[in-house]
Formats: C-alpha cells, structure tokens, sequence
C-alpha cells in the first residue's frame, strides 16, 4: 500500500542509525506536511505582527489570517459559530480551561465527575485540582478487558449529584472509539455537561461537535499534521458566556482600572495576551491539507496498514495485542513475553523505527488492564506496507536478542 504522501514530508526522507526512517508514533505526534511549515514561513517572512490591536497594514493582514484559522477549525468540527473556538496550547490547556473555569465556577461538595477510567492523565489531574478546592468527588466509570467504556455501568452511575462526564473521543493507548453521542445523550439526561478530549480523534474520524452533543471538545493541532504547542477547545456559547476567564491579560478586558475590570466578548475573553499566531495559521492549513486529501481515504489507508500490522504481529509467538475493539483507529498497541517495551522500542530504534513505549500517560488504564505498559505502534496516512515489514523484522530481532 505504497502511497506518494512520504514526498510531502520532508522529515521522512531522513535516516536514524543508518536506516531510513520509519515513523510509527503518530499518536504522539505526527509530522507536518511541507506545506504546513510553508504557511507558517510565509506568515514569519511577510505579516509578522501581533493581531488585534494594530490600525498598520501587517497588523490587519496578521488578524485577518488568525481570524481566518479560527473559521476553518470551527468549519472543521462543525461548531455553531466561530466565537465557540478558543486557541489555547493544546488538550492540556483546553481541559485544564474547562476544569479549572466551568468546574471552578460550577462544582461544589459532593458533586461528582465522572472519568472514563482509559483517561489521559490530563483529563484525569485537572478535575483532581479542582475537586480537591471544591469537595467535589472525581469517579472513575468501568472499562471491560479492552478498555472499552461499560455505558450500562455508566447509567446506573450518574444521577442528581453527576455534573461532568469526562471522556476521550479516541483513545491514544488503545485505538478505541468511544461512543461519545451515547455518552453525551447520558450526561444530558441528568443535566450534566460532556467534556470530550478530542486529541486523537481529528486525524481519523469525522468530528461534528453538534452532532456528537459535545459540550467542550478539546484538539490539538499536533496530532493533526499541525504544528506543537497550538490547539482549541469548543464550548457551547451559553457554557463559554458563564464561565470566568481562566487567564488575565491583555486583549481578554474590556476596561480595567484598580477599583475592577469587565472583561471582552468570547473568544477573547478566554486568549490573554500575544497569541501563537503562526501556530494557528499552521493549525489551519494541516486542517486544509487532511480536506484536500480527504479524511475518508486518509483514514482508509491508515486503517488497513493498522489491520495488517496486527495480523503481521500475531504471526510472532509471545506477542499479544491489546485493546481489540470495533471501532477502532490505527493505534496497534501490544505486549510480548520475551521484552519489556523499553527495550523493544530501543531495539526498534536501531531499525530506524520509532514507537512508542510505557504506560503513554494513561496510568489508571494499565492498572486496570494488569500491565506496566505497551509498545506502540500508530499510523498514519503516509506509513506503507514497508514500514510495516521493517517493524515485524524489528520485533523478530529483538525476539531473536531477548528470547
């Protein structure tokens, strides 16, 4: 399933220890297409400005194109209006936001939030935070062998005291899709808000944060072809309006003096301070370049090489995969009796081949599962068939070494 999308990133035309560079890490995450790190370039070399408050022509130019970035995430995730897109720095940020603002502002004693126990850890410490200010109760909801979410167990867990169902859109250890409309549909029927964290799920499935009852949705630009340290969160219009600002600063007021401060409309009440304005022009045009290309036919070859990849890694004897569901995204995570994934993803490196090894922030999910940790593989659109043969002959190797 050789494709030509390897041409459009430079970085994978480079060698590690000799080889030829396979990039199985995906989920961590991905590389940016050349013209990604054009579109940041071009924004360095001709409109470098700060936004917002500057009457010369590159200050409009500057806030013209970030404004213009925001139009296309919120097109991309099919929110309402362009105000319910918040830049933040990422998931963190985004969940921390939602956390630490609406769960700040909303939680008192004995209120409950309710956790996918497969959580990423920051989507799981943020609420610690703010239950330990407010007494509220952080639970976690039941997972089966595959970590998949038991939504009968979560129905007869939330009730009058449920405020927040936290819950990952696709898991980054797992693959698994969760059925986040269900799960939605669940929190709305007791009046609480759904909080989804949405870092996994933009490179490989359609995201419609209406249609799925989302009522903050977080994303991160870099697993999505985009740039680090960029990202957005969507909160509903009425939720964002309520909400204390999470930050202070400049273009976040509307007037300030000693004795109080009002504060700006949304979004800007939530983006203090000099913005990352080339990270969401290039948030924007990893956004463009995965519609060019077209989500379905990225999301059908990643798939089919995950596929393949895990029938190829049955083949060897001590292997075993975890987390085997349907739906699933092209996360291949496993374990082999003859390595821990340490020294898999050591020996691997040596093979030019880069995963992912240890527990991949989701502390709670391997306890449950009874492990320390995987060796990850995940793919993307511009992996082939022959970065999967140099994975398997990696893992024989090392079977070969530890076996």
């Amino acid at each position: 399933m050789e494709t030509g999308l390897k041409s459009e990133f430079s970085i994978l035309g480079r060698e590690v220890n000799g080889r030829r560079l396979v990039y199985l890490d995906n989920a961590a995450t991905t590389q940016r297409p050349d013209c990604v790190l054009r579109a940041m370039d071009d924004f360095s070399r001709t409109m470098n400005a700060n936004v917002h408050r500057g009457v010369h022509r590159l200050s409009q130019e500057a806030t013209e194109a970030f404004e213009r970035a925001r139009d296309i995430v919120r097109d991309f995730v099919g929110a309402g209006e362009s105000a319910e897109i918040l830049w933040t720095k990422g998931c963190t940020e985004s969940l921390n936001l939602v956390a630490q603002g609406w769960g700040g502002a909303n939680l008192k004693a004995g209120d409950e939030v309710l956790l996918n126990t497969g959580e990423h850890h920051a989507d799981i410490v943020p609420w610690q935070l703010v239950a330990e200010r407010t007494g509220a109760l952080v639970r976690s909801i039941p997972i089966d062998d595959d970590g998949v979410i038991d939504l009968d167990a979560l129905r007869g867990m939330v009730g009058p005291r449920t405020k927040a169902i936290g819950v990952k859109h696709v898991c980054n250890a797992t693959g698994v899709i969760h059925p986040v409309k269900e799960i939605a549909e669940i929190a709305h029927s007791v009046g609480a808000v759904i909080v989804v964290d949405g870092a996994q799920a933009l490179a490989h499935v359609i995201v419609d944060v209406r249609e799925l009852g989302a009522d903050f949705y977080s994303m991160s630009s870099h697993k999505v072809y985009g740039p680090m340290g960029m990202g957005a969160l969507y909160g509903r219009r009425e939720l964002l309006e309520a909400m204390p600002p999470f930050m202070g600063g400049g273009d976040m007021i509307r007037t300030v003096s000693f004795e109080g401060t009002t504060f700006n409309e949304i979004p800007n009440k939530f983006e203090p301070g000099t913005p990352n304005v080339p990270g969401a022009i290039g948030f924007a045009r990893a956004l463009e370049w995965v519609q060019e290309k077209g989500l379905g036919e990225l999301s059908r070859i990643e798939n089919e090489l995950a596929v393949r990849a895990r029938d190829e890694l049955l083949e060897i004897p001590g292997v075993r995969l975890v987390g085997r569901s349907v739906p699933q995204a092209s996360v291949v995570s496993f374990v082999t009796d003859f390595a821990h994934p340490h020294d898999l993803g050591t020996i691997l490196d040596g093979f030019g081949v880069a995963i992912r090894s240890g527990h991949h922030c989701c502390m709670p999910l391997m306890n449950r599962l009874g492990i320390p940790g995987t060796a990850r593989a995940s793919f993307a659109a511009y992996n082939t068939n022959v970065d999967i043969k140099v994975l398997i002959d990696g893992v024989r190797k090392a079977r070969e070494i530890f076996g």
